[in-house]
């Protein structure tokens, strides 16, 4: 059997969350941290000998574009939707006095 989760250790995890909790829910956390205490320790058992860690559970890996320009450089077109451009830039109302 895990470590048994005592009065003690409840009322330090109950600090360390900020859970104000009576008696009744610290008897219900107490049990529940003890089932997964529990099951931590039966995974234990486990012969994972030879066995590869996983980072996660499908082999897919992220799928990569080449980045590609697709509209090329069209400066004039764009500049043509501002509603005022001064040497090939847009030109903007000043935002700080």
């Amino acid at each position: 059997m895990a470590k048994i989760i005592d009065d003690e250790t409840m009322e330090n995890v109950c600090i360390l969350a900020k859970l104000s909790l009576n008696e009744e829910e610290k008897r219900k956390a107490k049990l529940d941290m003890q089932k997964m205490l529990d099951y931590v320790e039966k995974l234990d058992e486990l012969d994972t000998e030879g066995i590869a860690p996983l980072s996660h559970i499908f082999e897919e890996k992220n799928i990569f574009r080449e980045d590609v320009v697709t509209n090329g450089d069209n400066k004039e077109a764009m500049l043509a939707n501002a509603p005022k451009a001064k040497e090939g830039q847009y030109q903007v109302p000043k935002t700080i006095g």
